[in-house]
């Protein structure tokens, strides 16, 4: 499938008075399990304090442009007090067990010697999706004594009992014209349980020069034969001033969803001349539905003008 070409289809939502507490951005559209020939998706927008909260749309699995219904109250309320998700909440991945699913969400701090501290928490759901709890009041990844910044967004994957998880791990803090800006990239971790994490330091995407700042929000889709992952990448600085430095998305390919190689240039997908999704392209979120593939991703603001996709179809040469 590597050269696969993407067939944008257009804008899916953006914040409206369907969602009355929101105020700004639909990010990280992430697939959260079908029900009823609608597909659940969960993304995080934010409300007048620009604290991040998880909501739910459903749409239609054969169209996902045809919107059916969402959710007016947020998935989740914000942390306790002093709790590593008390000033945000992002979706990041989920993934169904034994009729359970699992939702992997990012928790935000605001913080004074840098801008803000992510680290990854778990909820659950037992009703399909229509509610989810915390299973913890802590994350169930943080910051460690080998991984001393900040983690973030995670890919998990259920394969013969193991929990797989390629997720963002944050390398250092640089201040660019006197502001600290952050670099990470995407690390690999396996679990028995999905909830303690074994984190060896196996990198999966490394930077590709000293230019690149941001690996961020992997998405792997595996045939059976090959693994093949979708993530976003930018530039260390000038990612928020100019489009050329800012997301776009990246390509690689593996054998054993360990050692990948990059390729880039088969991502299959690039900004518009126009639109929504004309300065960048982000945080994107690969599913499979019969024989299509369905790309989600957000455009312009990190998710300021919303979320969209783009699909294509599987070959059979291709499985």
């Amino acid at each position: 499938m590597a050269g696969i070409r993407w067939e944008k289809r257009g804008l899916i939502y953006t914040v409206d008075e369907r969602l009355p507490w929101a105020t700004s951005h639909a990010q990280i559209p992430t697939v959260a399990g079908t029900r009823d020939g609608a597909l659940q998706l969960l993304f995080s927008s934010r409300d007048a304090n620009n604290r991040s909260a998880i909501a739910s749309l459903d749409v239609a699995a054969c169209n996902p442009a045809q919107v059916l219904q969402v959710q007016r109250s947020a998935v989740m309320e914000l942390g306790k007090l002093g709790t590593f998700d008390d000033c945000g909440m992002m979706p990041s991945s989920v993934v169904e067990h034994d009729g359970i699913r699992y939702l992997y969400y990012i928790g935000w701090n605001v913080r004074n010697t840098i801008p803000y501290h992510n680290s990854v928490g778990l909820a659950t759901s037992e009703d399909g999706g229509r509610t989810y709890r915390r299973m913890f009041d802590g994350p169930v990844m943080d910051r460690t004594a080998e991984e001393p910044y900040f983690c973030g967004t995670t890919c998990v994957r259920i394969e013969n009992g193991v929990w797989r998880n390629w997720y963002l791990s944050c390398t250092g803090w640089i201040k660019v014209d006197g502001k600290p800006e952050p670099r990470y990239h995407l690390k690999y971790a396996e679990s028995r349980d999905g909830i303690h994490w074994l984190r060896e330091g196996v990198v999966a995407i490394d930077y590709a020069d000293e230019a690149e700042g941001g690996l961020v929000r992997a998405s792997i889709h595996h045939d059976g034969r090959l693994y093949r992952m979708w993530y976003c990448r930018r530039n260390h600085t000038g990612y928020r001033e100019t489009s050329v430095g800012s997301y776009r998305i990246g390509y690689a390919e593996s054998t054993d969803g360990i050692v990948w190689r990059r390729l880039d240039e088969h991502a299959g997908l690039d900004v518009s001349a126009a639109g929504w999704d004309s300065f960048m392209v982000a945080y994107p979120e690969v599913t499979q539905c019969g024989d299509r593939l369905y790309l989600f991703y957000n455009g312009n603001g990190f998710g300021a003008s919303g979320f969209g996709y783009a699909d294509a179809v599987i070959h059979s040469n291709q499985e």
